[in-house]
């Protein structure tokens, strides 16, 4: 795709290893890859939208065409102001798609011109959710395996912080 740039939303509270494996793999896809960091307010986040986009910005120094911001509204209107013509959204299981198809659906009414890619994530991060992490790292497990190591600790101090 010639110049084409999509975008690829989420809470990323904190980001894990699925989240940037379906970003690294977007970033192979188009010209520009920009991750939009969302507030979700049906959840209760332990990050900042700005540290939340500092962690990402930390765990893909060498993606040289992905760029994070955050954003507040909708979707379809952010991707109408970029010139996007891609969203990208990440799928671990079939709850994940019912989900994420009426999402794409009114997305596409609000703004025709963008189309919702959806990645099936690597086997590895299947189970993998933002959610789990933090409940894991509340409770003294080993949260290696599922976030960067760049921000491991980060996320430790936060959840630590909050006991």
């Amino acid at each position: 795709m010639k110049n084409s740039i999509a975008i690829c939303p989420g809470s990323f509270d904190p980001v894990t290893n699925g989240h940037l494996d379906i970003i690294t793999r977007a970033a192979k896809m188009f010209d520009k890859v920009i991750v939009v960091v969302a507030q979700n307010s049906a959840k209760k986040n332990c990050f900042s939208p700005e540290e939340r986009v500092e962690m990402i910005k930390k765990c893909i120094p060498d993606l040289e065409n992905v760029e994070v911001v955050h954003f507040d509204g909708l979707l379809a209107d952010y991707a109408a102001l970029r010139g996007a013509s891609a969203i990208i959204k990440g799928l671990r299981a079939m709850s994940d798609f019912e989900y994420e198809f009426q999402m794409a659906l009114a997305n596409k009414k609000l703004n025709p011109n963008v189309e919702t890619l959806f990645l099936s994530t690597a086997s590895q991060n299947m189970y993998l959710s933002s959610s789990m992490v933090k409940q894991i790292a509340s409770m003294n497990g080993d949260i290696s395996g599922f976030v960067p190591e760049v921000i491991k600790q980060d996320i430790l101090d936060r959840i630590n912080s909050k006991k």
